[in-house]
């Protein structure tokens, strides 16, 4: 097994690869305004376990889907045509959008959800 590998018995939650210095990292360099509060796990805690008022977001969202905080109008227009909470977005589901919404901008044009729908 590879040192980076974690062994997982199935059934378990897979533990995270990261810690609370690269959370850190993550707020400071996204720039996360002190108001948003983010916090980050504690041990054994999952996804589920957000106290209410909180929202589970990965860091695969930032990292790989150029995800940022305010979103724009064109995500909140996607979010909300398809009824989804952000929270329920996939980081994959976020690489589409946000490609999408940067193709048209590098284009000169608008993203809208007609535009969207057309292509996906």
């Amino acid at each position: 097994m590879a040192e980076d590998e974690v062994h997982v018995e199935e059934g378990q939650v897979p533990v995270l690869k990261w810690d609370q210095g690269l959370f850190e990292q993550l707020v400071r360099g996204f720039q996360f305004s002190a108001e948003w509060d983010a916090w980050y796990p504690q041990q054994g805690q999952t996804v589920a376990d957000a106290p209410l008022g909180y929202i589970t977001l990965f860091a695969d969202f930032f990292l790989e889907g150029n995800f940022r905080l305010p979103t724009t109008h064109f995500m909140a227009t996607i979010l909300h045509f398809y009824g989804f909470h952000i929270s329920q977005m996939s980081p994959m589901g976020m690489v589409r959008v946000r490609h999408f919404e940067f193709l048209c901008r590098s284009h000169g044009l608008e993203p809208d959800l007609h535009k969207f729908r057309s292509m996906y």
